[in-house]
């Protein structure tokens, strides 16, 4: 933990995050043009469930999304197709982000609930021709930034023993560490859902659900010194993305409740 701490903190993570914030300069643009723009949702969530059912890393999950998003943005597509190009970016994404025997294997994708539902079937020659249309549309660059991709760095400096809790000093730090972790992956992940967060830079979404889970967890000051020095964000750029955040958790939590009630 403490090795891990202090790489976080050296020079080549610094560059790692300068790199990466000149790289998110360069994304393509996102118009939120696609006729199949009220299925998104649907499709983000499978990816995330997939994802979740190979144990693939964040960073795979939110740069299939990634994908999925400006390639809907950019063709009219078949719901049919669509599940094969949700599939083909998750398995790119994979391919690009995890070790090859994480990458999830053709006859796997084929026996996915959502598949055998709607008697859908994948063959290579299909995911080939798909992965190369993609490969195509992004000019073969894959190296596109996601909030997933920034999140590690800025949950570094997320939690500090001169934060307060409740008005009152840390009894753990470490456990501090591990919920602000936990907050920080389920605002993460309330980000994929909704489209409106592509209108962000990648590290400004990583850097609000940070302050967002130091909201939830109570710990002040809310936004300190040493993350605005880190991420380059002062409170006000990051005040409109918190509130949707934010407004996403309440949701989530009136839902949850609704259903306990039942």
């Amino acid at each position: 933990m403490e090795l891990e701490g202090q790489w976080w903190r050296g020079q080549l993570a610094a560059d790692i995050h300068q790199a990466l914030r000149y790289k998110e300069l360069k994304l393509p643009s996102y118009k939120g043009q696609s006729p199949q723009l009220s299925l998104r949702r649907y499709f983000a969530d499978l990816i995330a469930i997939v994802s979740n059912r190979f144990t693939l890393c964040p960073s795979a999950r939110h740069l299939a999304v990634y994908l999925l998003d400006l390639f809907m943005d950019r063709y009219d597509i078949s719901i049919q197709q669509l599940h094969l190009v949700a599939l083909s970016c998750l398995l790119l994404a994979s391919k690009f982000e995890e070790k090859e025997d994480s990458v999830p294997k053709l006859e796997q994708l084929n026996s996915l609930g959502c598949m055998t539902n709607m008697s859908l079937v994948l063959t290579k020659q299909n995911l080939v021709h798909m992965e190369l249309l993609l490969l195509e549309t992004f000019q073969w660059n894959l190296c596109l930034p996601t909030a997933a991709h920034f999140i590690e760095y800025y949950l570094s400096e997320a939690v500090h023993e001169t934060d307060l809790h409740d008005g009152w000093p840390m009894i753990c730090l470490e456990k501090t560490k591990l919920y602000m972790a936990k907050y920080a992956d389920y605002f993460l992940e309330v980000s994929l859902q909704d489209y409106a967060f592509l209108n962000y830079a990648p590290s400004l979404v990583a850097a609000a659900c940070v302050a967002s889970s130091r909201i939830i967890f109570r710990l002040s000051p809310t936004w300190p010194t040493r993350l605005h020095r880190l991420t380059a964000y002062s409170w006000d750029f990051l005040v409109q993305c918190i509130e949707r955040l934010l407004i996403a958790h309440d949701n989530d939590v009136k839902e949850a409740n609704k259903q306990r009630g039942q």
